[in-house]
């Protein structure tokens, strides 16, 4: 395999920019091309690229270092500094002319052994490389990226007829390891998997919905979490792409595929959906679409009288059943939900196992490329095993409709099957293979069907592997509650009493943990059971204190949010192992409480170790707490002490637990925590004083200068003298009193009701 030290994009909108980001966030040269624009900004269209990336509210960068890897052009000036590039992605303007007259000038500056892709989903590489060089094409592949870059898994690398095996391996690794991205291998075919898959479930979902007069929130909440499909569902997916976006791509998709292809049945256009585009409702980048935003409100478009309505609250036990006991439930259904999810479901199902053997001999590339590409949580395949392929296969004639011949091959096995430390699926001849993942890559999701668990409730589970005890949580968002935390403590007992090598906390699902179960804690002040409240607080802490007081290593590998409780499970680590997109932080005060499991007690240990000043780390840990400051990144938490410098990061999430594994026998217990000396009573009237000015100056609203006056207590020591000492227990004991007394308020129970029950924050 070839090394990659340099890379060149040419095109800088929204997906070039994005691959020229991910480059640089692992750390590599790029240069990022474009047209030369007229007058004095020659590179205005690649500075208009960057500045993309550098969005706060869409940030294509992992922090301001990466951006010093990027360095800006035009084709005309600087097409020379392609000399040495290893890898060249073009990702210009879908016409075949343009990419063909850049590849000809390419092939005269490049080295002989480059590599040079295109990010096409739409072309075939035997027109793209038509009438080049046979050096050329052997060194040529297609790269196809998911939008946005930085964050979606998905790469579909697809060969030509020449390319050679050491282009392939070579980009195979550099996506997989270096840029972080689950490398599915495509045959030249039109759409690829992803694209192919996905977008024909979206289609299905959205005519059905319109031939059922189904709502587009009735539809959202179906064709979303209870079939393991991201929560935007269907209409909301059209708002965030763009409806206008969507059509060209269901447009360029009916212009590829075959006549005969069942896409054809579900691309035709909507004639509401034509009037809204010409009447600018084309999703959230002009503020409506099927749904819009108002101040006070989100409204629905009604598909039948085409106005729009505020949403209101829907009542679907249904959908929420599903969530919990699987598909069955929904397929079980007779009324109009249940055909609703049948009728997707089973199409789209269909339409995934009519293209093997046409596009993949196996289930795995297909199942990989709708949970990479599009999140959903499992691929058609794995949908079928959950339903069951007999009883799918038996509807299908009931109902007269045509098996395909994939189903009909393999009737009564499962896609896949568990054997000892590997999963295994069903290839077209019939026989189940090992799936092979590259070493170091191991995906949870896949490895615990393999494993009995040791323990397990329905919110959480451990599992011993390779000596170490693996803990998993796996409730609704990750949300943390007694029974996760017992589950926990179970691992940390037991691993010790059985001389485990140690312990990793960790999971494959969307988030690591959106904190504690606010549910949870509205039981709690509903029923007026502050004792019980005290009791799971208390809980909670001794569970994270005893992971850093137990004898043996423990290490957390987070993805995704790791944001309050969660958070607070991963501060009390011996070692974290994140990914690169990890956000982290300590949210608590935008509910109107504070951090009440450690989480105080560690961010002003830790900025007490940065700064070696306590009341600048006062100061420090009082403002990221009050304003609920989250990391968006690894590199960002560092900076705001969330992270230390023994903690690690890596690109792709799927070697997490791998390195985890290969970090236990080399990591060291956490030193114990020394008591604290307090600033007391004179920076903590400081700090009260800082609020009532905000407050003033309307930046604050009165229960902002409550909850953060609580904060500031817990870490000056309130009413204290200066210097007065505070042990772990004390911090501990400081964080219980006043999320008690917070929690006890009724601005602080209305916070947390709008939170559960509207998704929005309350200031009050």
């Amino acid at each position: 395999m070839k090394t990659i030290r340099k890379v060149a994009v040419i095109g800088a909108g929204t997906m070039g920019a994005g691959i020229a980001g991910q480059v640089a966030n692992a750390g590599i040269e790029v240069w990022l091309l474009d047209l030369p624009s007229e007058g004095e900004h020659v590179n205005a269209v690649a500075q208009r690229g960057l500045e993309r990336l550098q969005n706060p509210d869409s940030p294509g960068l992992m922090s301001d270092t990466a951006t010093h890897h990027i360095k800006i052009g035009n084709i005309r000036d600087h097409l020379h500094q392609l000399a040495d590039c290893d890898w060249i992605a073009e990702a210009v303007v879908e016409r075949l002319p343009v990419k063909q007259q850049l590849y000809q000038r390419l092939d005269k500056i490049c080295r002989a052994d480059a590599i040079i892709t295109s990010n096409t989903s739409t072309i075939p590489i035997r027109l793209l490389t038509e009438g080049m060089t046979s050096s050329f094409c052997e060194r040529f592949a297609i790269t196809h990226f998911f939008n946005p870059v930085r964050f979606m898994r998905l790469l579909e690398l697809v060969r030509g007829e020449h390319t050679t095996d050491v282009v392939m391996d070579t980009l195979d690794a550099f996506c997989e390891q270096q840029l972080g991205k689950g490398v599915v291998r495509c045959a030249d075919t039109p759409g690829f998997l992803g694209n192919r898959v996905g977008v024909y479930a979206i289609q299905c979902a959205l005519h059905t919905a319109f031939t059922m007069g189904l709502s587009p929130a009735e539809a959202d909440a179906l064709f979303g979490r209870p079939m393991g499909i991201p929560k935007t569902g269907v209409f909301g997916l059209y708002d965030l792409i763009g409806i206008d976006l969507m059509a060209d791509v269901v447009h360029s998709l009916v212009n590829i595929l075959p006549t005969n292809d069942p896409f054809h049945q579900v691309a035709q256009p909507i004639d509401l959906m034509t009037r809204m585009i010409a009447n600018g409702q084309t999703g959230n980048k002009n503020g409506q679409g099927f749904y819009r935003e108002l101040e006070d409100q989100r409204q629905m478009l009604d598909l039948v009288t085409e106005q729009y309505n505020q949403i209101e609250r829907l009542n679907l036990p249904l959908a929420e059943k599903a969530e919990k006991l699987g598909l069955s439930v929904l397929l079980d259904d007779p009324g109009p939900y249940g055909q609703f999810a049948w009728e997707v479901l089973s199409r789209t199902l269909c339409y995934a196992a009519e293209l093997v053997p046409e596009v993949s001999d196996d289930p795995v590339p297909i199942d990989d490329a709708m949970k990479l590409g599009y999140n959903w949580v499992y691929g058609p395949f794995e949908m079928l095993d959950q339903i069951g392929l007999d009883r799918f296969v038996n509807r299908l004639k009931k109902e007269g409709r045509d098996v395909p011949d994939f189903l009909s091959k393999i009737k009564g096995k499962r896609f896949y099957q568990a054997a000892t430390n590997t999963l295994k699926s069903l290839s077209y001849s019939g026989q189940h293979c090992p799936i092979m993942r590259p070493d170091g890559l191991i995906r949870f999701s896949e490895l615990r069907q393999t494993l009995q668990s040791q323990n397990s409730n329905a919110m959480a589970s451990w599992f011993e592997f390779e000596g170490a005890a693996i803990v998993e949580f796996h409730s609704k968002a990750n949300a943390l509650d007694g029974n996760s935390m017992s589950i926990l403590a179970d691992a940390l007992a037991q691993s010790q009493q059985r001389g485990l090598r140690g312990i990793i906390v960790h999971n494959d699902a969307q988030h690591f943990s959106c904190g504690v179960n606010l549910s949870a804690v509205r039981g709690f002040f509903e029923s007026d059971d502050y004792a019980g409240l005290d009791h799971f607080l208390n809980h909670f802490q001794q569970v994270v204190l005893s992971m850093r007081t137990c004898s043996l290593p423990v290490i957390v590998a987070p993805v995704g949010l790791s944001i309050g409780g969660g958070f607070e499970v991963v501060l009390h680590a011996d070692k974290v192992i994140c990914q690169a997109n990890s956000v982290m932080g300590l949210v608590e005060s935008l509910v109107g409480v504070v951090p009440g499991g450690g989480g105080i007690k560690e961010t002003l240990h830790r900025w007490f170790a940065n700064t070696g000043d306590m009341e600048k780390a006062t100061w420090k840990s009082f403002m990221n707490l009050g304003y609920g400051r989250t990391a968006t990144s690894p590199i960002l938490a560092l900076e705001q002490a969330m992270l230390r410098d023994t903690d690690q990061f890596l690109m792709n999430r799927d070697r997490l637990l791998s390195k985890a594994l290969n970090e236990l026998d080399r990591t060291t217990k956490a030193a114990s925590r020394e008591s604290l000396s307090l600033v007391g009573k004179p920076v903590f009237t400081s700090m009260y004083n800082w609020l009532q000015t905000k407050a003033d100056q309307g930046k604050l609203m009165p229960h902002d200068v409550i909850v953060g006056s609580a904060i500031a207590r817990v870490i000056t020591g309130g009413d204290c003298s200066i210097g007065t000492m505070a042990s772990e227990q004390d911090l501990f004991d400081a964080e219980r009193q006043a999320f008690l007394t917070l929690v006890k308020t009724p601005a602080t129970q209305a916070r947390i009701i709008s939170m559960l029950d509207t998704s929005k924050s309350l200031r009050n």
